[in-house]
């Protein structure tokens, strides 16, 4: 009795409400409610050969597969789960985003095949400043569903580059040049790696990350993002 008034009163002054929609959750629904996780605008991209994530790397890095979750669009309800991740200190939807697309990529081959999931590392000072790394978060949730090992400090941020908003494609190229390294290749020789972002715009942070993940031997890279800029 007194726990269930206990559940109560965090329900009453800590609901658990959709982040789209704001409606109460129920049992079984995690950051969203059902309504609003049938209406995710995924992409379905890891089911399609040569899909336009993949053609994002094209003529630049080699890619074994490339995927993102869902469309995203500023000023969309979508954008809310980017927002709460980033900005709101809410890394709980990550890892439930990264849930929800591992599901998917279940279904695919290619994507289970995966031997380490790697996210996009953050500069210890913003890491530090957000208490947390997104990438990280999403890929915690991947690597539960994949069964995946989870690795995190081989790669690295070399040096801490201004941010990415507003800057033209190339603008964003020469900002991450350089900027990521490998402590120890060997660690990732003849692996298949999955590197892990939040947002896919022109690719030129996972462009950086891939070249220095190319340091190691006979290394094989896929990539996911869980959303895709339109």
């Amino acid at each position: 009795m007194k726990l269930n008034f206990l559940h109560y009163l965090i329900d009453l002054f800590y609901p658990n409400l959709c982040l789209i929609c704001g409606e109460n959750l129920v049992t079984g629904e995690d950051q969203l409610c059902l309504k609003c996780f049938s209406n995710i605008p995924k992409t379905n991209f890891h089911l399609q050969k040569d899909n336009p994530v993949e053609k994002r790397f094209w003529g630049k890095v080699r890619i074994e597969k490339a995927t993102s979750y869902f469309f995203f669009q500023k000023g969309s309800d979508f954008q809310k789960l980017i927002h709460e991740l980033k900005y709101k200190g809410n890394k709980e939807v990550g890892i439930a985003m990264g849930r929800f697309a591992a599901a998917d990529l279940m279904d695919s081959d290619d994507f289970k095949a995966v031997d380490v999931i790697v996210p996009v590392p953050l500069h210890e000072k913003k890491q530090a400043k957000r208490g947390y790394n997104q990438s990280e978060m999403i890929s915690c949730g991947l690597a539960e569903v994949l069964e995946k090992p989870l690795i995190t400090g081989n790669l690295h941020r070399t040096a801490e580059n201004t941010t990415q908003t507003r800057k033209s494609v190339y603008e964003r190229f020469e900002n991450t040049q350089g900027i990521f390294g490998l402590k120890n290749p060997a660690d990732f020789e003849g692996k298949h790696i999955l590197i892990v972002d939040d947002v896919l715009t022109t690719g030129s942070t996972i462009e950086a990350c891939i070249r220095a993940l190319q340091q190691a031997e006979n290394v094989k890279i896929s990539v996911f993002t869980l959303a895709l800029a339109t």
